[in-house]
């Protein structure tokens, strides 16, 4: 199992003290912390439009910026919007490598085609369904640019003239392809293209583990990866509050309005199926009292507590199969001291019980399959 964060620089309206500035400056500080305590992994979100639950817009700007403020850990996009009318496939394809190189080789690409109708309308694209053909028509392409010296194509979303796509990356033959994924349908075809799935579904553990065995047993199918070779990974995003004192810790998840942040999430990603629980609420989702933090610890569903309570809630997510837990801590109004002082507990207490290969997973099956 790996570990990772998720930065998405959520702005809640309800706390002025965290300002879009304040969150990009935590979101470093956050990252340059896991990175000195063995987190091998952060991802950046690209979302458009969602007033306080994403502000993330430009993530190839922070990602660079990540990039040199760190040594270690690998800068994903989680993800990058490869849909032709909100990014270009040439664009997409150029931004990658250039990352790929300011990073020394630690960029991960994880795609997507966005997961509301607010972003999507706002880019011209009125039904949302044919981003699932557009993105299965542009990766396949981006993979090619790089390639090929004399590129050129002629689709249904995107065409382009003979030209050399620039810079190639550096990863030989490119950075470890990811795919954001929520429905069986989803983790199957990524299964089936040879790529990691960043699984951002909100979905019980029970589910989860069902989605994470059909594509466990189908990727041993996989012999024509999309890419030049197979990335078998599933990252789970969570949430964190790792700290010495047990009752402090249950302290601040009562108090970091995650029932804030998910109601947000509710209300704009309308492309995930809305599980009926949240139909009965209205979509405003309640602040966890302690009463329900107490339980949701004592059934290892949330990484909250002591370092030996997180760890349990951490073998609990890989019995389940995932090979990376990820996660999205300034998702929620925690204090950045707060943060910085649960990455360290946790990479000082319970990572290496779990992570004990310096090597990372998606470096460690490029170069077995190919042999570099």
């Amino acid at each position: 199992m790996e570990f990772g964060l998720f930065n998405s620089l959520y702005v809640p309206r309800n706390h002025p003290d965290i300002t879009e500035a304040s969150r990009l400056r935590d979101e470093i500080e956050l990252v340059k912390a896991a990175d000195r305590s063995g987190f091998k992994y952060t991802w950046a979100t690209e979302h458009h439009f969602l007033d306080e639950y994403s502000h993330l817009s430009a993530n190839e700007a922070f990602l660079g910026y990540l990039a040199a403020a760190t040594e270690r850990i690998h800068v994903g996009s989680g993800i990058f919007n490869i849909t032709p009318p909100v990014s270009h496939p040439a664009r997409v394809a150029e931004k990658v490598a250039v990352l790929d190189h300011l990073s020394g080789g630690r960029f991960e690409f994880g795609v997507g085609r966005g997961s509301s109708t607010t972003e999507t309308k706002g880019f011209g694209i009125e039904d949302s369904d044919l981003t699932r053909e557009m993105v299965d028509e542009t990766l396949p392409q981006i993979v090619r640019m790089w390639k090929e010296t004399d590129y050129s194509f002629q689709g249904r979303f995107f065409s382009m003239p003979q030209r050399n796509v620039l810079p190639k990356p550096l990863t030989d033959p490119h950075p470890p392809l990811w795919v954001a994924a929520g429905s069986p349908g989803t983790f199957k075809k990524a299964a089936e293209m040879g790529i990691g799935v960043l699984c951002f579904a909100q979905a019980s553990m029970d589910d989860l583990a069902k989605l994470i065995a059909i594509y466990k047993e189908e990727i041993e199918r996989c012999e024509n990866p999309v890419g030049g070779y197979i990335n078998n990974n599933v990252m789970v995003t969570s949430q964190l509050v790792c700290l010495e004192d047990g009752q402090r810790a249950r302290e601040v998840a009562a108090a970091m309005g995650s029932g804030y942040h998910q109601s947000l999430l509710w209300k704009y990603l309308d492309t995930f199926p809305r599980p009926q629980w949240v139909n009965d609420l209205g979509g405003r989702i309640p602040e966890m009292d302690r009463a329900t933090i107490d339980a949701v610890i004592e059934a290892k569903q949330m990484c909250i507590g002591t370092p030996e309570e997180v760890a349990g809630a951490v073998a609990a997510v890989a019995a389940i199969g995932a090979d990376q837990l990820v996660f999205g801590m300034l998702s929620t109004a925690m204090p950045i001291d707060v943060a910085i002082e649960s990455v360290e507990t946790f990479g000082r207490e319970v990572l290496p019980r779990f992570d004990t290969d310096p090597v990372h997973s998606t470096t460690r099956q490029r170069e077995a399959q190919l042999g570099s």
